[in-house]
Order: structure tokens, then sequence, then C-alpha cells
């Protein structure tokens, strides 16, 4: 049984054809990098499976149950989603992230949620600011408050619209290894979209990447070629392999 799978997604907008029938699968334990230059559907896509947008035709299942016949709740307790720009609040940061338990709420929030905010606080280093606003926190900091947020959630399926954009070289990689660790740790998925390809090539398992609008390829560090890249983000590049690892260098 495959763990998720993404059929046909096709959505237009303005009677454009913004997505046409992409179609992927991934396994629990993946982290998966979608890649592509700007205006290839890559946000639209994730906001499809999340159905933020409602798709024109599609499915979308987890663990073979179809997740655009769920609740808005029921969804929410299958996949998180960390949005590239959000507005903050005037909330504090441990109520922001406390946030994400709201799917698994039933009346009143209970000591094992708190508890929970907590600990992901604590693994992502934002003890100290537990009581501060949102909005006196910085452009980085809030990134990683809205990735605790989703990890709060418990979610299967993680979705990432450029979770390391607001931060520094050091916090991009530390991100990375903690949520390539958690989806390892829980048997859960991650699928990312990062402009920094190096980035996405040195921590994802998989990477699909997109062209007008359609799934171009899609596999592991194989697809990661001159050829490809040159298809795709329409640049020639060397690919050298630095450990075992692909390593992509504009011409």
């Amino acid at each position: 049984m495959t763990f998720f799978k993404v059929k046909g997604i096709t959505f237009s907008y303005n009677s454009r054809r913004i997505l046409d029938e992409v179609s992927f699968e991934i396994e629990a334990d993946d982290v998966v990098s979608i890649l592509g230059p700007n205006g290839v559907g890559k946000t639209t896509l994730i906001k499809c499976i999340d159905k933020v947008l409602k798709p024109d035709a599609g499915s979308v299942f987890i663990e073979d149950l179809d997740l655009h016949q769920m609740s808005k709740k029921d969804i929410a307790k299958n996949i998180g989603y960390v949005a590239q720009k959000s507005e903050t609040s005037r909330t504090t940061v441990f109520d922001s992230v406390l946030l994400g338990r709201k799917p698994h709420f039933d009346w009143n929030v209970t000591q094992k949620d708190i508890r929970l905010a907590g600990r992901v606080l604590h693994l992502l280093g934002l003890d100290e600011l537990a009581l501060k606003y949102v909005d006196e926190i910085s452009g980085g900091e809030y990134q990683l408050v809205q990735i605790a947020r989703v990890l709060v959630q418990q979610p299967k399926v993680i979705l990432l619209d450029e979770p390391t954009s607001s931060l520094d070289l050091s916090n991009q990689h530390i991100i990375m290894h903690l949520i390539r660790n958690i989806v390892k740790k829980n048997h859960m998925a991650a699928i990312m979209i990062i402009h920094d390809l190096n980035l996405a090539i040195r921590h994802s398992d998989k990477f699909i990447l997109m062209k007008k609008g359609q799934v171009y390829s899609i596999g592991g560090h194989e697809v990661i070629t001159p050829e490809n890249i040159k298809e795709v983000y329409n640049i020639d590049a060397y690919v050298e392999h630095v450990r075992g690892i692909p390593v992509v260098i504009p011409i």
C-alpha cells in the first residue's frame, strides 16, 4: 500500500492551466523536494494537496484514504502546511504553537497538548521566546514558530513552502536536519519547495522536477543531471558528486 499518492491534480486560474494532471507517489520516511523555476505551479500544487485551493480534477490519498473527501479538521490531522508567508498576530509564541493542536481539541486544551507544545518549543530552541508576542520576533524566529506549530499538529505528511527562506546558512541546515530526523523517527513524510537546489539535494531523498505545470521527472539523486537541469531551469550546469551527493554548479 502506497503511503501517499497524488493522482491527476489539475488546476486552472482565469482559464489558464496551472497544473496539468500532476501525479506522484511517495512512501513513509521520504523527504521530497519539489524543484523548478518560478511559475511552474509548485506552490499551487501543495495548496491543492492541502485543499487550500480546490483542484479542477484529481485526488490525494494517504494510506488509501481520499483526503479531499475528509472534513477540514480531519485533513488537518493528516497534513500540516507551512506557508511561505503568513500574517503575524498579537499572540504569544507559546499560544501560536499550541494552536497546532486545534484539530485534536475536543472541548478544552489538555495537559498533553501543553506538554507537547513545550517539548517542540524546546526542540527548536524557542524556550526563551515562549512568552514573547509573535509580532515582536524576527522573521527567522517566526519561521521556526510556524514549523513548531505544524510539528505540534502531529500530521502524517508535512508540506513546507520555502521553510528556510528567512534563516541564515547555519539555521537552514539545522532546520533541514531537524525536519529529516522527525520524519524518519515518526515514519511521516515531508514535501518541500526549496529554491536553493543544493540545499534540497543535500537533505532530500526524492525530487519532483516540474516543468510547465507537469511532473517532468521524479526520482532520487539519479534525476539530478545536467540534462534535466537544462530542461527544467534552462541553464547549463555541471553536476559534481561530493561524498556521493550531487552538487549543481551553474556554468
